[in-house]
């Protein structure tokens, strides 16, 4: 009976995976994934997105309490409002709309539009408001909102008379209306969400809230066509309903800033004749007994450097305790000369050994470097005040310290050093404190390879120094220097570094209160260090992670950063309790635990489980938590708990996927011939019979087992395998973690690709003869070399590959202007030398001079858009292969970059790259693209997809 019950159980098993079909190329649109989550602040609500990949959004909002729940189709970019009891949230035309916006080729004003949504969370009213371009709700405030609207459609514009009110007098305007200096601003809708009662002010370009909401500011932009529409910068009072004008006139207005007690604003302003080129910003200034703006920072402001004046790029800021004022300058720039004939001037670029910057990476960056600001103060309240620049040319990058409460910025430079970036992908800085009321600079740290952070109350300058690998800390009253580690045993930096170059630090956790202790981490804990160095280093995990191979992380639980000014002014109380995401390093799996910032016992556990979980993220005034986790066979899901000891789950995202058959992922290991432990990651179909022989495609980069539990998607990818498609397509996929021996790479390579690869060949159920690789990038530079080493792989599949190192060591990463040389000399390609110091190297670890060995089909995706590898590499490779015979094809997606952006590009790989392995490792007709090609004359009519009975 027992033998006849398990031959019907596994008769119903067989059955069901069978019932199951592969995936196909239809399914990607409409495939789902968590968007953004949140808390409201009294942890009532949870509002969370679920998101497709090309397809329509849903939004729900859920009552804990109550269990009842407002869905909102096409929901995005959400926010609660501070007291909780609204929601506000975009909403997206549908998918279809848009794309028939597209097919029609709609200018961009003509097309659907986001309309708004406001949920009230006490009646369960939703109101639904259409062609919103932004929305702001107050920081700490509540029961307003203010909202932009969108332009209306050009063959249905219309112009709506201005709503009447007590301030309308405001609005007037007594010059004749001109011609616009600026793009019409629309109609601002200021709404008190508990009246409901709206006010509308028009052509508004910008506008902001002070942090309590009681004020808010707009400017307008004034119009053509109507002779006394608003123009100039206008102050509501939200309570009482009040305006008044702080700028009239024409001009351009942005930038807003209140101060922290919501009772001062600055931002800053032009008002230069219409024609000029070159516009003259101020920086105005009001506070709440002032009837209008000031003008406090002009062209001949003291203290203004010669040739220098406000930007209009710049960011204004209030320091925390709204005694200074913080803004940028700029040199002033030059106008164009209107006396040249663009056709009769030489258009040229000229490099010079001597510049800072490559020109092609002067030429990124130039509309970037034409904006750049530096900083500079005055003292609000200094009844003759003057600037103070705090930064310039030789000294250009400066952080506030303390909410900018301290008495100097910190401030670094690169200066005289820029070129070594070339070859070193970094360069070493100097760091300086600048004092706020006199501009006077102190060197404090020369030459440092690392990064220096001011602590949050201003006391102390943490950095890391790469080059010993120590922690340090500058009093900033003594001038005195302390090394946090010195005599530790422990390492604070990569203690698996593979690269030519120094290890970075595990990193920065977090303050405590007062600057009295600060968080770090190794390896695998965190410790706390006196930045006196009074006391002895105190482990807080107390080494519960490295005993049990855990690495912890402390998890900052703050829902949203829009409003924070500064994230490194953020500490913990010296007790508080302290949340930190735990990661295995020997079985991968994900969870919790907590600890007390202050503690020297091994921290408690929340949650360990097979997962992945996301960032958690805590009720401000509530013990409520929400996240999500998933692995590779549960599609990620959001969830809320109080402890971790029960949870209840809010989405249920995918429920499509258990009609397909999906995949295992499983961790396996080996020893390489040299005797390193090695590792990787098996996928098996779900319906794996170990009776039958699979074909075995690897996929690597670098190390991929941390991953062992993320879910993957089946999507179009920008490059790499779609590794759950062609798993669920009846193949195994292998990616093994790779570990690196510098000035080999190449070699490399082959140790723990090729050995993992042979391990698994030793289980029946891997067809040895039907092995496959696929790599990009880097990896595809490894599959370029492996298939010169022997013929052991049937098929390969190289994206954006490097074949000779000697021509793409010098070669420019057009996407950031930068130099190769420093990716081989100190980074991923782990030469560790130049050309010129061991050019054996460089030819040892090039496929190119290697390519009459190859025997092995390979496709070569290589985009002339490519910024980060020349796609000249990948010509290298298909003209040297093809010159000796070797099967080879090239994809060039037009106008693409190093990873596909374009979506019907990313469709379109991944159906070449199915048809290319089922040729080779399953026997399937081949496409007529890799038959008889695509002529240039069929390009854009014909794709070549189609199956034949011929041979490549």
């Amino acid at each position: 009976m027992q033998i006849r019950l398990t031959i019907i159980l596994l008769f119903v098993v067989c059955y069901t995976y069978a019932q199951k079909k592969p995936l196909d190329h239809t399914v990607y649109d409409t495939w789902e994934s968590v968007g953004t989550k949140q808390l409201s602040n009294n942890g009532q609500w949870a509002m969370y997105g679920v998101l497709q990949q090309e397809g329509d959004a849903q939004l729900s909002i859920a009552n804990q309490k109550t269990n009842a729940k407002l869905t909102i189709p096409r929901g995005l970019n959400s926010q609660f409002s501070n007291d909780s009891k609204f929601a506000v949230f975009n909403i997206r035309p549908f998918n279809k709309d848009l794309r028939q916006a597209k097919i029609k080729k709609k200018k961009p004003e003509d097309s659907p539009k986001d309309s708004l949504g406001i949920a009230n969370l006490t009646t369960n009213a939703i109101t639904k408001i259409a062609r919103v371009k932004s929305f702001k709700l107050p920081e700490d405030g509540f029961g307003v909102m203010a909202y932009l609207m969108d332009k209306l459609d050009t063959a249905k514009k219309t112009i709506k008379p201005v709503e009447k009110q007590d301030s309308e007098a405001d609005f007037a305007d007594d010059e004749p209306a001109g011609k616009s200096k600026t793009e019409e601003g629309t109609d601002l809708i200021v709404k008190n969400l508990v009246t409901g009662i709206d006010k509308t002010y028009k052509y508004v370009t910008d506008y902001s809230f002070s942090k309590n909401g009681k004020q808010l500011v707009f400017a307008c932009s004034g119009s053509k066509k109507d002779k006394l529409a608003p123009q100039g910068v206008y102050l509501l009072n939200t309570e009482k309903g009040t305006l008044k004008t702080l700028v009239k006139g024409k001009g351009t207005f942005k930038n807003f800033t209140f101060d922290e007690v919501s009772e001062h604003l600055a931002f800053v302003g032009e008002q230069s004749p219409e024609k000029q080129e070159i516009k003259n910003f101020n920086i105005y200034y009001n506070s709440l007994n002032l009837d209008t703006a000031q003008t406090i920072v002009d062209f001949d402001m003291p203290g203004l450097p010669s040739k220098w004046s406000v930007s209009g790029e710049g960011r204004v800021n209030f320091s925390k305790d709204g005694k200074k004022l913080f803004f940028g300058i700029a040199p002033i720039k030059k106008a164009k000369d209107t006396t040249i004939v663009d056709f009769e001037v030489a258009k040229v670029d000229v490099w010079n050994y001597k510049d800072d910057y490559l020109q092609p990476m002067q030429l990124k960056n130039a509309d970037r470097d034409s904006k750049k600001t530096f900083l500079s103060v005055i003292d609000v309240y200094n009844s003759d005040p003057k600037v103070i620049p705090l930064t310039d040319l030789s000294l250009p990058d400066a952080n506030l310290v303390a909410e900018g409460n301290s008495n100097f910025v910190l401030a670094s430079t690169d200066f005289g050093r820029r070129i070594e970036s070339q070859w070193s992908g970094s360069t070493l800085k100097d760091y300086y404190l600048v004092d706020v009321k006199t501009g006077q600079r102190k060197k404090i740290i020369e030459k440092l390879n690392g990064n220096a952070f001011a602590s949050p109350a201003g006391n102390y300058v943490l950095y890391f120094d790469e080059t010993n690998a120590g922690w340090f800390t500058y009093n900033v009253a003594t001038g005195k220097v302390i090394q946090l580690n010195t005599g530790m045993s422990i390492k604070f930096a990569d203690e698996e570094n593979d690269v030519p170059d120094t290890p970075k630090a595990y990193g920065l956790a977090t303050w405590t209160e007062d600057d009295k202790a600060v968080l770090i981490y190794d390896r695998y804990d965190i410790w706390s260090f006196s930045p006196e160095g009074k006391s002895q280093p105190k482990n807080i995990t107390a080494g519960f992670g490295r005993a049990n191979n855990i690495t912890f992380r402390y998890q900052r639980l703050t829902q949203d950063n829009r409003f924070e000014r500064n994230a490194d002014s953020k500490f913990v109380k010296s007790n508080e309790l302290i949340w930190l995401d735990a990661f295995n390093n020997i079985t991968k799996e994900n969870g919790f635990y907590y600890t007390n910032a202050g503690s020297n016992k091994a921290p408690e556990l929340a949650v360990m489980a097979k997962y992945k979980y996301s960032n958690l993220l805590k009720a401000k005034d509530a013990d409520l938590f929400i996240y999500d986790k998933g692995n590779y066979t549960e599609s990620p899901n959001v969830f809320i708990t109080k402890d971790f000891k029960t949870e209840s789950k809010l989405t249920n995202t995918n429920p499509q996927q258990q009609n397909y058959n999906w995949g295992t992922a499983e961790l396996v290991k080996w020893t390489t011939p040299k005797g390193y432990k090695a590792e990787g990651i098996l996928y098996k179909p779900e319906n794996f019979d170990p009776n039958k022989k699979y074909p075995m495609i690897s996929y690597f980069y670098e190390k991929l087992t941390d991953g062992l539990y993320g879910y993957q998607a089946p999507a179009p990818t920008p490059s790499r395998l779609n590794i759950s498609f062609f798993v669920s397509n009846g193949y195994l996929v292998f990616a093994p973690d790779i570990s690196y021996t510098a000035g080999h790479p190449g070699q490399s390579a082959v140790e723990f690709i090729n050995s993992g690869v042979e391990n698994l060949k030793k289980n029946s159920w891997v067809d040895g003869k039907k092995l496959g690789i696929q790599g990009q990038s880097w990896g595809g530079y490894q599959v370029a070399y492996l298939i010169t080493q022997n013929d052991m792989y049937a098929a390969a599949w190289a994206g954006a590959p490097v074949a000779n190192m000697t021509s793409a060591y010098g070669g420019i990463r057009w996407e950031s202007g930068m130099n190769r040389q420093f990716q081989y000399e100190k980074t991923q390609s782990r030469i560790g030398a130049t050309l010129w110091e061991k050019p054996e190297l460089y030819i040892e670890n090039s496929p190119l001079f290697m390519f009459p060995k190859v025997n092995t089909p390979v496709v070569v995706m290589a985009n002339d858009a490519d910024g980060a590898v020349p796609w000249y590499q990948g010509i290298e490779m298909f003209t040297g292969l093809r010159r000796l015979g070797k099967p080879v094809w090239m994809l060039n997606y037009n106008g693409e970059a190093h990873n596909l952006v374009q979506r019907q590009n990313r469709k379109d790989i991944q159906i070449r790259e199915q048809q290319f392995f089922d040729y080779y490792l399953k026997g399937a007709k081949a496409p007529a693209w890799m038959t008889s090609g695509v002529p240039a004359t069929e390009k854009g009519k014909t794709w070549g997809f189609e199956l034949t009975d011929d041979k490549p």
